[in-house]
């Protein structure tokens, strides 16, 4: 029996998502990328998803605002705001993104047309969903060029993506995702390709313009460091399933399952000078096929033949912690 999802309030959720599964089907090949996804968010949280390439954190984000390619084969529940997303009309969806729910994407020169200014294509989203006149939508492009520190803001916004650098088009692109004050802000690694020093003041920025604005945020990485930056829960992904759900501080502290424990070990910390750092044996599984039992038990050092025959239920040994392995306590 399928879980509950792990929460921090008893209040309806922002974001609830049950049993989302992914496929995408071609002629030659079908790849399972999410398989049974339960996710809530509450308002004003912040959910870092944790987990290495191709374990369906970025699909999931998608198909969260149904931006999935027309192959790809989607079922179960996602909802945001109580409003049923997998039943939204191609009207309603161009309604619903940018002024309900809004993305910033991991690398801005593909995500910003190169053809436009940067402060007219901020103009041309605030005209669209809130029906203002041109002067007062640039208005609203230089209110959030300051509010998302661009030196210089009122100048730059006559430039185009290839004129700034790389930590100041990803401003720009939080700029153009808050443009129309959305209640649920994806994040999608945007701060992959940039430098340690820009990335942690993308970071901060970023967590401070979620509490000052009271927003939702789901934010997507690979990176240790960058989820106990940010994040208030942390779920952890491998091969298309949340395998840990729980508070980053108690996560990171002491994880349940041996596969965030393997992120862990893999991750350089304080006071590390001298020692070696483990390292996760093998790969991921090719998700051709749907594991049929635990996926991650051929790099397990844990695993026993049990693993094998079925999924792992989920277990939740204390309130707001979750982990799907058979030696984790509690039902």
């Amino acid at each position: 029996m399928e879980r509950p999802a792990v929460g921090t309030t008893q209040a309806a959720p922002l974001v609830r998502m049950r049993d989302v599964h992914v496929r995408f089907v071609t002629r030659d090949r079908t790849v399972h990328a999410v398989n049974g996804v339960d996710i809530d968010l509450a308002a004003g949280e912040v959910l870092c998803i944790l987990g290495e390439s191709g374990s369906g954190k970025s699909v999931t984000m998608r198909a969260l605002m149904k931006l999935l390619p027309r192959f790809a084969q989607v079922s179960g529940s996602i909802a945001v705001g109580g409003r049923d997303v997998t039943a939204m009309s191609e009207g309603e969806l161009q309604d619903f993104r940018g002024s309900e729910v809004a993305m910033i994407f991991q690398e801005p020169m593909t995500a910003l047309d190169p053809v436009f200014t940067i402060g007219r294509q901020i103009a041309e989203t605030v005209q669209r969903h809130e029906g203002v006149s041109r002067s007062a939508a640039m208005a609203r492009a230089l209110e959030l060029f300051e509010l998302v520190q661009i030196p210089s803001a009122k100048r730059r916004l006559e430039a185009y993506p290839h004129e700034l650098s790389g930590g100041l088009r990803q401003r720009a692109m939080i700029a153009v995702a808050l443009a129309c004050r959305p209640k649920l802000l994806l994040a999608d690694e945007p701060t992959t390709a940039l430098d340690a020093t820009v990335q942690i003041q993308v970071l901060l920025l970023l967590r401070q313009l979620q509490e000052q604005l009271g927003m939702g945020v789901i934010f997507v990485t690979h990176d240790l460091g960058v989820a106990g930056e940010i994040a208030d829960r942390v779920a952890v992904m491998y091969a298309g399933k949340v395998v840990e759900e729980g508070p980053v501080g108690a996560l990171m502290a002491g994880p349940l399952h041996p596969y965030p424990r393997g992120l862990l070990g893999a991750t350089v910390q304080a006071g590390m000078r001298g020692k070696r750092l483990t390292t996760i044996p093998g790969a991921p599984p090719s998700l051709e096929t749907v594991p049929t039992g635990c996926a991650f038990a051929p790099r397990c050092a844990e695993a026993e033949p049990a693993c094998s025959d079925a999924v792992p239920a989920p277990r939740a040994p204390v309130a707001g912690r979750m982990a799907r392995c058979i030696h984790v306590a509690g039902g």
